[in-house]
């Protein structure tokens, strides 16, 4: 099985070099600065995505958003007659029907698989993944998702996985804020934010996430694990799912207008939890 994949970025990079290691792979991304940690596993470097594609049996997509797939699907279309395209990026369920006929048009078989975590997840291989499209075809290549998930889970058909994704990621988000609104108000308290960390890490919501994120805010280390920038674009999208499905989400939009506010400040390049810079009382000179 000869797989192909379309976009190194945070999250595409590490999941490539994942399946270099067990799959004849080509790569292809706009910038060729991401190339080189590839190019050291073995992979192949694509000159255009078309070429990608003729190269592969599967090829993954991890690309920002819909409008950098349609970029890509001209190029791509006249190569997808007998492969099978997987998504992983996140986008609308609209587009993801558009997508569905366009791969279908071309000859091609398509799979809808978002995925949950962040950079870390990624680079271990344990990202959950939220497949949909058909049954059949998500099982004639399940094994080809084994190194870059610790579960693939068949949520139904087209448009399923990412209602998935959605639900999971208001969690996420909404999760997040709390989070960082609750350091603001120790900050602003006087209190010292590592023995409030102490406390949370010590109680029933203790979790690998929240110590992550709070070590970003304790240590002012703002690299991203997800950027502002996609924290921001998920959090539109799941408020589009609300407002189709007539569904009552005050939270996330809530947060959606913080994460506007965030990428708007310049923030759109750090850690998600860098929203609490948008915060009155959190001072970036003081880890107290």
């Amino acid at each position: 099985m000869r797989v192909g994949f379309l976009g190194l970025g945070t999250m595409g990079t590490p999941m490539a070099l994942n399946l270099s290691r067990h799959f004849p792979i080509t790569v292809w991304n706009r910038s060729s600065s991401r190339y080189p940690p590839l190019i050291a596993a073995g992979a192949k470097v694509g000159g255009a995505p078309s070429e990608v594609a003729r190269n592969s049996d599967v090829i993954f997509t991890m690309l920002f958003d819909g409008a950098a797939i349609d970029d890509v699907l001209k190029d791509l279309k006249p190569s997808l007659a007998g492969k099978t395209l997987v998504n992983t990026s996140s986008v609308s369920e609209e587009f993801s029907h558009h997508l569905a006929d366009e791969v279908r048009q071309a000859g091609g078989q398509f799979v809808e698989m978002p995925v949950s975590g962040s950079k870390a997840p990624a680079e271990q291989g344990q990202l959950v993944g939220m497949l949909a499209g058909d049954a059949d075809v998500v099982e004639r290549i399940r094994h080809v998702m084994k190194p870059i998930t610790n579960a693939a889970i068949y949520c139904g058909p087209i448009g399923h996985g990412l209602r998935t994704k959605y639900a999971v990621n208001l969690y996420m988000i909404t999760l997040t804020v709390g989070l960082a609104e609750s350091m603001n108000l120790a900050k602003a308290q006087g209190l010292d934010l590592a023995v409030l960390g102490q406390v949370l890490n010590a109680g029933p919501m203790a979790s690998a996430y929240a110590r992550g994120k709070m070590a970003k805010i304790t240590s002012q280390e703002w690299s991203p694990q997800a950027a502002t920038k996609d924290c921001y674009n998920s959090s539109k999208l799941i408020c589009a799912a609300v407002e189709a499905s007539a569904a009552r989400s005050p939270l996330i939009q809530a947060c959606r207008s913080l994460y506007a506010e965030a990428t708007a400040a310049g923030l759109g390049d750090e850690d998600m939890i860098a929203v609490i810079k948008t915060l009155s009382h959190f001072s970036p000179k003081s880890n107290k």
